[in-house]
Order: structure tokens, then C-alpha cells, then sequence
């Protein structure tokens, strides 16, 4: 697939007053600084395209890119935000979730994951949560130009371990690179292969 158009639509915090179409969503979620914002920019060969339609503070909303005219690219908050207070946390909690369950549109959320770190609860627990609730997901892990082949290899498969004590079968996986582009084609091409089956 290659992204020829992609425009900003709206920024809430009501999955209510998300557009209202029937085009499938593909959601992009992680915890704060995992590379979300650089991803969303090097899939759609837009600089600043997650955050030139932001003011400060628009990572805390649901922010709908319109792709093609045919599908709706979903930058949600983040996640796990340690900076922030209670309040905030529960409050962008609920949006992330009632994003999540409730959003008939929803296709796919892709689960960003910081492909130098070791396992981190709050991204496991969040994964786990998914897998209870039926959301269909798949992880991406970012930043993979920083690692060596070999050790991102080994901290892929230790995350795959640590996966498998709980699941039976993985979701599907892809590694990405905002600077070198790597992964791109692969995404963009599993999103056309869902698109293809609606």
C-alpha cells in the first residue's frame, strides 16, 4: 500500500464524538516516548503530521487521520504517563478504554513497544488486558536502529518468552525504525491485507 493522502480530521476525548463513519480504524497506542508520533510521520511520509494539527496537549486526545480517503489512521494518549497526576492517569485511562471497547470501527491496535527495554509491566498488563477483552492487536516494536541485530533479536525473543507464559499463540509482530523507514512496508502492507477481507 502506499499512503498517497493523509489529513487530519478531529481531536477529542469522547470515542462518541469520533467521526462518524463506517471506515475501519487502525489505532496506534504505546507508553510516553516509545516513538509514536515518528512512527505515524514516517508511515505516511509526513513530517509533523502527529503534531502539526496538535497544540500542546494533544497527545492526551483521540486524534482521526483520514488515509486515502478509505481507512482512519488513530493516534491514541499514551499510556502509563508517570509525570502526570492521578487524576489525569484514571482520566486518560478511561479514555484509552472507552476508545478500546467501545468503537465499533475499530480494526486493529497496534501496540508500540521500545525494542531496547526489557519487558515492562504496564506494557504486559496492558497486552493482557487486550487478550481478556478480545481486542484484536498487534505489536510494533520502535526503535530498532538504535539496537544491534543480534540484541534486538535476543530482546524480541526474550519478550516472546515472557509473552508465551501466558498466551498460546502470538499476535502478529513487526520492528520498526522511524529514521531508516524499516517495517513500513510491512504494516502498511498487513493493513491493505485486513482492508482486502471487509
Amino acid at each position: 500500500m502506499e499512503i498517497k493522502s493523509a489529513e487530519f480530521i478531529i481531536s477529542n476525548t469522547d470515542w462518541r464524538k469520533c467521526p462518524d463513519s463506517h471506515l475501519a480504524e487502525f489505532a496506534f497506542i504505546g507508553r510516553s516516548n516509545v516513538g509514536k508520533s515518528s512512527l505515524i510521520n514516517m508511515l505516511t511520509n509526513r513530517r509533523g503530521l502527529a503534531m502539526t494539527s496538535s497544540k500542546p496537549g494533544k497527545t492526551l486526545l483521540i486524534n482521526h487521520f483520514l488515509i486515502n480517503k478509505e481507512w482512519f489512521l488513530v493516534d491514541l494518549p499514551g499510556y502509563g504517563y508517570a509525570t502526570t497526576s492521578k487524576t489525569m492517569r484514571e482520566k486518560l485511562k478511561q479514555i484509552i478504554n472507552n476508545y478500546i471497547l467501545l468503537r465499533e470501527q475499530l480494526t486493529n491496535l497496534f501496540v508500540l513497544i521500545d525494542s531496547r527495554l526489557a519487558p515492562q509491566n504496564i506494557d504486559i498488563e496492558f497486552i493482557e488486558w487486550l487478550g481478556e477483552n478480545g481486542i484484536p492487536f498487534s505489536l510494533v516494536f520502535t526503535k530498532t536502529d538504535k539496537l544491534s541485530k543480534r540484541k534486538l533479536t535476543e530482546n524480541i525473543d526474550f519478550y516472546k518468552q515472557k509473552l508465551l507464559e501466558t498466551w498460546e499463540e502470538l499476535p502478529p509482530i513487526f520492528t520498526t525504525s522511524a529514521q531508516t523507514a524499516e517495517g513500513k512496508n510491512e504494516l502498511l502492507n498487513y493493513i491493505e491485507s485486513i482492508l482486502t477481507l471487509q
